[in-house]
């Protein structure tokens, strides 16, 4: 099955069922140790997971680390441009579960990026990426601690797809032909808008299964939060992109009204509620005034739109979330992404999961990221249904590589996210302590220690792993 390597002698698969993981007490989980900096943070975050689940079950638990190749680390075993060999592949497929360390971008061989192949090969539609603060990592901002939020990007479709041609290529010079002379002119509400003749060209895909399969994920977690926590928050530009971003918003309302009505509100809906609870003559055109400042200025149909909404409301779901009942339930509301960007800096405290498209995910996980420490302190996951790969969320560092120097906080929170997916919580909440602790005890690598008031003498990167282990106890 396997050319140049071999799978440990000992341990299970993890197999699922229904998308969801069924973990043996002794999995095997495929390791990509990663380039650059991985060969110092990726022996870091092992000794750290071994350890918590050592000391959270007492030998009742054990991961059985197969170790797999990828990026220049794979073309030194598997040859020039063998940067995702067919071994590697087969392994994670095989096994289920994978973590890895960061990964170079090939040059040559035809892969434009390993992390988005892996993603697109094993349909990793999910990239979630938790943001939280540990007390006493340095931050750009006064009150990082009230960033607490999970970013769910959609991975698998927008421009993310890769689908595009080069300028003055004969592909890209047909398609707008085509566009400035038939299509365009077809749809009146285009207009007389023309593609410049010297463009490039990309097709932005965002598809009704992807975007309802990803919100179907991120409200599933957001049960499984605290009641204060319970929230998604639906992030698009769609008063711009109405028929792939507003599609993408309008989709997610629809997934969390029909398949989550019972566990979930819309924002608009708690309006409509609260209006009549503290009111209860309040008339069906009042309400909509409420809801709409906007309403007097509105054409007698779109008003008649809105009260037929009130009406709508309060028919169908009164009995079940009216009287405060909505309160209890998963808040479902949405916001412009240019929007999101500030209220996270401004108001993050009122944000709690945020579930967005390919492109705009990448742009806001790093910005929260970079609230509460920065990427080296950023873990990432890339979930299926039938496969999970966890990740370090930064680059490769080359330049820091074998000086023992690096932060291994992203490949070890990515870690707590592979423990916590295995429902092995109690190692995952060690680690979270462990770190919290070492952070708050000023026990850090170079990049956090600079940073501090004063600074501190670093940490090195294998001293940072020993220091988050003894404060397991």
């Amino acid at each position: 099955m396997y050319e140049k390597i071999s799978p440990p002698t000992s341990g299970a698969k993890i197999t699922f069922k229904n998308a969801e993981p069924i973990v043996p007490d002794n999995p095997i989980i495929p390791f990509i140790r990663g380039d650059g900096t991985g060969i110092d943070i990726w022996p870091a975050t092992q000794k750290v997971i071994d350890a918590a689940v050592e000391v959270a079950y007492k030998g009742k638990r054990k991961i059985n680390w197969f170790k797999v190749y990828a990026g220049d680390e794979a073309c030194d075993l598997y040859g020039t441009y063998q940067y995702l060999p067919q071994d590697t592949l087969t392994a994670i497929k095989e096994y289920g579960v994978a973590i890895k360390g960061p990964l170079t971008t090939p040059v040559g061989g035809g892969i434009r990026s390993l992390n988005v192949a892996l993603r697109q090969i094993f349909n990793l539609y999910a990239c979630v990426r938790p943001c939280r603060y540990y007390e006493g990592t340095p931050s750009p901002h006064k009150n990082p601690e009230k960033l607490d939020v999970i970013v769910y990007r959609e991975n698998t479709e927008d421009i993310y797809l890769g689908i595009e041609w080069r300028q003055g290529s004969e592909i890209a010079n047909r398609l707008i032909s085509i566009l400035n002379n038939e299509l365009i002119p077809a749809t009146p509400e285009h207009g007389k808008k023309q593609i410049p003749l010297d463009s490039g060209i990309g097709i932005k895909p965002i598809s009704k299964t992807g975007s309802q399969r990803l919100v179907r994920r991120a409200l599933k977690h957001a049960l499984q939060l605290p009641k204060n926590k319970q929230m998604v928050t639906l992030v698009h530009k769609g008063n711009i992109m109405k028929y792939t971003e507003g599609a993408f918003r309008d989709w997610g309302y629809d997934l969390a009204t029909s398949e989550f009505r019972q566990q979930c509100v819309t924002e608009r809906e708690s309006w409509i509620l609260s209006n009549k609870e503290n009111n209860p003559n309040l008339t069906s055109e009042e309400n909509a005034r409420y809801i709409d400042p906007g309403f007097n200025a509105l054409t007698e149909e779109k008003k008649r739109q809105i009260v037929n909404e009130v009406e709508t409301v309060l028919n169908s779901i009164w009995e079940t979330h009216g009287n405060g009942k909505w309160k209890d339930k998963v808040m479902v509301n949405d916001r412009i992404a240019d929007s999101i960007f500030q209220q996270i800096q401004t108001r993050p405290d009122e944000y709690s999961i945020l579930a967005t498209m390919n492109l705009n995910g990448d742009y806001l996980s790093d910005a929260a990221a970079a609230i509460v420490g920065g990427l080296g302190m950023g873990p990432g996951a890339n979930i299926g249904d039938e496969c999970a790969i966890f990740e370090a969320t930064h680059g490769t560092a080359p330049k820091h590589a074998g000086l023992d120097r690096i932060n291994p906080g992203s490949v070890i929170l990515s870690g707590v996210m592979m423990l916590e997916y295995l429902k092995w919580q109690e190692a995952a909440d060690l680690i979270k302590t462990g770190l919290a602790d070492a952070i708050k005890n000023r026990q850090v690598t170079y990049d956090l220690a600079r940073l501090m008031e004063p600074p501190v003498e670093p940490l090195k990167c294998s001293e940072f792993a020993e220091a988050i282990v003894k404060h397991f106890s």
